[in-house]
């Protein structure tokens, strides 16, 4: 039973460690969040934004590190997959924003199954623009 499970974490540690990190990377932005506005009394939409681009480089190096093993620290590759990190972070929050919109606001469902929905949909599209562009296994 034990060497099963052992066997299972070792197939599937990608993934698990990026919904792990994904955790991370979210209590990260809601700490930042409430540090800046409780604490700091910055105002509520430059704490969010402030928030997101502190947990997009958190999410940068745990994913570097952790999750894809990305070994490259040169400039150029380091530059290339961070600024690729915050594009694809861009266009998964454009993509949320645009199912929430379409579904909640045009369509008039229930926003909390939405919200749902199109986290799971950002989570997949951020794995997969993670694991097949920005830290993409060079081949050999």
């Amino acid at each position: 039973m034990i060497d099963t499970i052992r066997g299972l974490l070792r197939q599937y540690r990608e993934p698990i460690s990026y919904i792990f990190w994904g955790v991370m990377t979210t209590a990260v932005n809601y700490a930042a969040y409430f540090l800046l506005r409780n604490g700091f009394h910055v105002p509520l939409l430059a704490s969010n934004v402030i928030a997101w681009a502190v947990s997009v480089l958190f999410a940068y190096f745990v994913n570097k590190l952790f999750v894809f093993r990305s070994k490259d620290w040169t400039w150029r590759v380091a530059l290339r997959e961070l600024w690729q990190m915050v594009a694809s972070r861009v266009f998964s929050l454009g993509l949320e924003t645009g199912i929430l919109w379409l579904f909640v606001a045009q369509l008039s469902c229930n926003e909390t199954v939405v919200k749902l929905a199109a986290n799971v949909v950002v989570v997949i599209v951020n794995y997969v623009l993670s694991k097949f562009i920005i830290f993409r296994k060079k081949a050999d």
